[in-house]
């Protein structure tokens, strides 16, 4: 039986085992994949609700994550991106009012046109009725034959101008409607944008408020800290009065007692007798005493 030599299983050794390894992933992966179809088979779009559930459940618990102040920073961030599509919206107002104010010019001068035009063709009109042959114009002299082709070609050349200028004034009132609710809606964004704005100052208020708050919580801790240091000196100064009067005893420890206890009728007495003999009355006593005892 031929036999591989070492060298070879060597070199070739760990390439084999890598590709165990890869073929057990694949074996793992595989099942998970089964296994997820089959989820889904059985449990149909119960299981995508899951899923769906999941995912919105962790996205949730992610923005929770995020802080407050960056939360409003992102808020006027948002408020700030509202600034150019304001500008662009002036900019189209301020053309469109051109426009309209060329239009309203344009439309001006067709209504002069169609009053003059209408003015001639009556004149014209008249003088065909008249039953003249000829008619004199600026000193010039005209067939009646002329008065009427130029009235039917001046008829039409006015009918031509108003119905265009009919266009024109339908135009200009459509593009006029159009300009005011453009205002309109223009000045509605700025009055939300103002709002916005106000929002803001109001929920960075209400997190000042917040952290104020939790700033005085806070300084509770120190408090009890404080506490802490008051006991530890009144620790210190209990231990202090503990020696001195440890101090003070020692001198009297082991002294014979030789002064006499005084018993408390010698006491009174003895207070009594310090302040009568003491006190100005009973020195006036004592010599009137004398002199009581004196003979006539």
């Amino acid at each position: 039986m031929f036999s591989r030599p070492a060298f070879f299983n060597a070199a070739i050794g760990p390439v084999f085992h890598q590709k165990g390894i890869e073929k057990m992933l694949k074996k793992i992966l595989l099942g998970s994949a089964l296994t997820a179809s089959a989820g889904g088979l059985l449990l149909g779009t119960s299981a995508y609700s899951y899923v769906k559930t999941g995912v919105h459940s962790l996205g949730d618990s992610l923005k929770d994550q995020i802080p407050i102040e960056v939360e409003i920073k992102r808020a006027r961030e948002l408020i700030t991106d509202l600034k150019p599509e304001i500008a662009s919206n002036l900019k189209l107002i301020a053309r469109e009012e051109s426009e309209v104010t060329k239009l309203q010019r344009e439309v001006s001068v067709k209504q002069t046109s169609l009053a003059k035009s209408k003015d001639s063709i009556l004149k014209l009109k008249e003088d065909l009725q008249s039953g003249v042959r000829y008619v004199t114009y600026q000193g010039k002299k005209y067939s009646i034959e002329q008065v009427r082709q130029d009235l039917g070609d001046r008829f039409k050349h006015h009918q031509s101008l108003e119905a265009t200028s009919d266009k024109l004034v339908k135009i200009l009132d459509a593009r006029e409607r159009n300009l005011v609710a453009a205002r309109r809606k223009l000045d509605e964004m700025l009055a939300a944008k103002r709002e916005l704005e106000v929002q803001v100052e109001n929920l960075q208020a209400r997190l000042t408020m917040v952290q104020v708050a939790q700033a005085g919580s806070q300084f509770a801790v120190d408090e009890g800290a404080i506490s802490q240091v008051r006991q530890a000196l009144d620790e210190i100064a209990t231990r202090i009065d503990v020696a001195e009067k440890l101090a003070n005893g020692l001198d009297e420890i082991g002294s014979v007692p030789v002064e006499a206890q005084l018993e408390p009728e010698d006491l009174i007495e003895k207070i009594s007798e310090y302040f009568l003999e003491g006190s100005p009355s009973s020195n006036s006593n004592s010599q009137i005493d004398q002199l009581a005892d004196r003979p006539l």
